[in-house]
């Protein structure tokens, strides 16, 4: 299969995935519309980040390898956060964390073996691969003492799922609303605008770290979200 032939199906996961991203996002949490399109949202960026790394391997195309494969590793293992934990859980949470420390090294290998010699657009490449691969590596530290408490209850658990979610829509909607820029009409063709709904996600992800981990909401929702993991296990 071609990349040609894989970009549609790229684009139509891309499309679904930002819309369906960011109604989860505002949606309230735990209750049925968050969580269809949460799934909705989970699927299309499978869909996404593997045609966008399998596209940027055909095409030679660092960043796509990278932004994909952190995307796909990202979402996986934030629904597994709040999937009901059962005798596979260890086995994908360790196949997980594999992903993320591959990611990680890699991006972080590309970055400074482009930053030795880089120069102009990839320059920015380089930058964009340490910091992809920074937080690859932060996460995989999560994942690590994670696993040695055999899971996460609580605040900690549902922060968990909500940074990584967010962080998943960010790569999605940057990719989007800044690296095709060229797709939007001249007369809206403007930087700081796009940058608006670009950078949202990583907004909302410090937004709904400070409120699940240092205020009272969490404890106000944590009956939808218990009867929300039960509904998942059935």
């Amino acid at each position: 299969m071609t990349a040609t032939m894989l970009l549609p199906i790229h684009i139509i996961g891309g499309s679904i995935a930002i819309i369906a991203g960011f109604i989860s996002v505002f949606a309230v949490k735990g209750l049925k519309l968050h969580r269809k399109t949460g799934m909705i949202f989970v699927y299309s960026m499978v869909v996404l980040s593997l045609t966008g790394a399998v596209i940027g391997a055909l095409r030679d195309q660092t960043t796509n390898i990278i932004g994909g494969s952190l995307a796909f590793y990202m979402v996986i293992t934030a629904f597994l956060t709040v999937r009901p934990r059962d005798q596979w859980s260890r086995w994908m949470d360790a196949a997980a964390f594999v992903v993320g420390v591959v990611v990680s090294a890699g991006s972080i290998w590309i970055g400074f073996y482009l930053l030795n010699s880089a120069t102009g657009k990839m320059a920015v490449i380089a930058r964009m691969s340490l910091f992809l691969g920074t937080v690859a590596l932060l996460a995989t530290l999560g994942d690590i003492r994670m696993m040695r408490a055999g899971g996460l209850e609580g605040a900690q658990r549902i922060a968990r799922h909500l940074w990584r979610m967010c962080f998943s829509l960010f790569i999605a909607s940057g990719s989007f609303f800044l690296g095709q820029a060229k797709v939007f009409p001249k007369p809206i063709r403007i930087l700081p605008l796009l940058a608006i709904p670009a950078l949202l996600p990583l907004v909302l992800l410090v937004y709904w770290l400070v409120r699940v981990r240092f205020t009272k909401w969490y404890r106000r929702r944590a009956d939808s979200f218990n009867r929300t993991l039960v509904g998942r296990s059935a």
